[in-house]
């Protein structure tokens, strides 16, 4: 608590509050979005599983608009990856000096929960458990590294989508909203596969509307210089967001206009969650058209609310509430699933398993004492485990890129980095694709683990050959 009054009071008179609340108020949704939705129950064989309840909530379709909050990451995420890139750069540090730093809060949580889930699972394997159930418990845990494994390809493309940007400006994500399109006509006419781009193409959009964020408020910075205080274009090639009510209401119009014809006239289900037996397209898995329409909305009203939400976060209570979520924001999202499992566990030992039917009176009453155990696993789980990422997101390496030793670009050090990513992101997609009924004696598949291990490896090891500065 003193660490976060600290950070309160230190905090600049020109700082985008609004961005880190937009990061809070996502996590919060998701949180309780997902162990709303979350039903636990015996498959035939008699194991304890857990599925969705969306498909038996159909009137819950449209509310899946306000709990589908993936985009608003992915915006934060673009403003923040965009300022970090640039204060690096003008400090004298090279994209892959940042992408190295990048890449510790990112994957030093991830890395705590996978080996956590590995030791469980060799433990329950030492002690005779069914390797399906393994499989389910892990697989079901390891559903937020979906998105991780989406954003951690992002960030890794940064430096190559910030430098598009400040040449081609709003270009850029109209071009991959096209890929998009071409990808969900690929959806309907049966060839799926050629929708595997907007895995990628669809976040890209929204984080890069994310930095033409950032960039006009850059230029109302007292220091901004150079780049940033370079002359807007205008047209498509023009790279600032204006923050105005013409365009917050634009935005809006547009937006729900888009997603009304998309799902209630057009193909896609109005459900913005993966709703297993819903049509050929699905919104979230991969990125349809209908999302980005979502997307345009959130960014219409988050542009309604800018000043007022502004002005609200000058006061130090909800101020330091913002900073106290979001010094510990992936490791919440990271855990609050597998704060399901010991719960899981304690009902299913109990004899109260499995819950009265979805949809119910009886069901919904039952939510209440659910939520609220699962708030108190997940608070003793950030006491553990969210010191990590604090230590993580607050550490400045000390020292400094030893370059005598390298060729001037640093050519070697940046393939090694890209490769660093490529094997994380490789690990978690090939984890995320094994089913969760497959036997794993381990829980998690031993190539995914190497995978992810030795793009983990590396980074770390291009962190720790850093010389001290002279």
């Amino acid at each position: 608590m003193d660490r976060v009054r600290r950070l309160a009071t230190r905090t600049p008179a020109g700082r985008e509050r609004y961005i880190d609340l937009l990061r809070a108020l996502a996590i919060i949704l998701v949180v309780y979005g997902h162990w709303t939705d979350t039903v636990i129950a015996y498959d035939r064989a008699g194991h304890v599983t857990g599925y969705s309840a969306t498909p038996e909530l159909r009137w819950a379709h449209p509310l899946t608009w306000i709990f589908q909050v993936i985009p608003v990451f992915f915006l934060v995420g673009g403003f923040a990856n965009a300022a970090s890139l640039t204060t690096f750069q003008a400090r004298g540090d090279t994209a892959t000096d940042w992408l190295l730093d990048r890449s510790a809060r990112l994957i030093r949580p991830s890395t705590l929960l996978l080996g956590t889930l590995f030791a469980g699972s060799l433990l329950a394997r030492l002690l005779g458990a069914d390797p399906t159930e393994t499989r389910t418990a892990v697989s079901f845990a390891t559903i937020p590294l979906w998105f991780l494994c989406a954003y951690v390809a992002v960030v890794g493309l940064t430096p190559l989508m910030y430098a598009l940007h400040r040449r081609l400006g709003f270009l850029v994500p109209l071009l991959l909203v096209a890929l998009v399109a071409a990808g969900d006509v690929g959806r309907l006419r049966g060839h799926g596969p050629l929708s595997a781009g907007n895995f990628l193409f669809g976040w890209l959009v929204i984080h890069q509307i994310g930095f033409a964020w950032y960039d006009r408020y850059a230029t109302t910075l007292p220091s901004a210089t150079g780049p940033r205080a370079a002359t807007e274009r205008g047209g498509l090639l023009a790279r600032q967001l204006p923050i105005g009510w013409p365009l917050a209401v634009t935005l809006t119009a547009v937006g729900l206009g888009a997603l009304l014809l998309l799902t209630v006239v057009g193909p896609y289900p109005v459900s913005m969650l993966t709703t297993p037996g819903e049509r050929e397209l699905d919104n979230s898995s991969p990125p349809s058209l209908a999302l980005l329409a979502l997307a345009t909305l959130q960014l219409g009203v988050i542009l309604l609310l800018y000043r007022p939400v502004q002005r609200w976060l000058r006061r130090g209570r909800p101020w330091r509430t913002v900073i106290g979520v979001n010094a510990v924001v992936l490791t919440i999202f990271l855990w609050h699933i597998s704060a399901v499992l010991p719960l899981t566990a304690a009902l299913n030992a109990a004899h109260w398993l499995p819950a009265p039917p979805v949809g119910t009176g009886t069901w919904w009453a039952w939510r209440v004492p659910w939520l609220l155990s699962l708030t108190v696993i997940l608070l003793g789980l950030l006491a553990i485990f969210g010191p990590i990422e604090a230590r993580a997101a607050g550490h400045r390496p000390e020292t400094i890129p030893d370059r005598q030793h390298e060729s001037r670009p640093g050519r070697s050090r940046t393939v090694l980095t890209i490769g660093g990513y490529a094997g994380v992101v490789l690990g978690l997609l090939i984890n995320n694709a094994v089913r969760m009924s497959t036997p794993e004696p381990l829980g998690i598949p031993p190539v995914a683990l190497l995978a992810y291990l030795a793009g983990a490896g590396v980074l770390r090891l291009l962190r720790s050959t850093r010389r001290h500065p002279a």
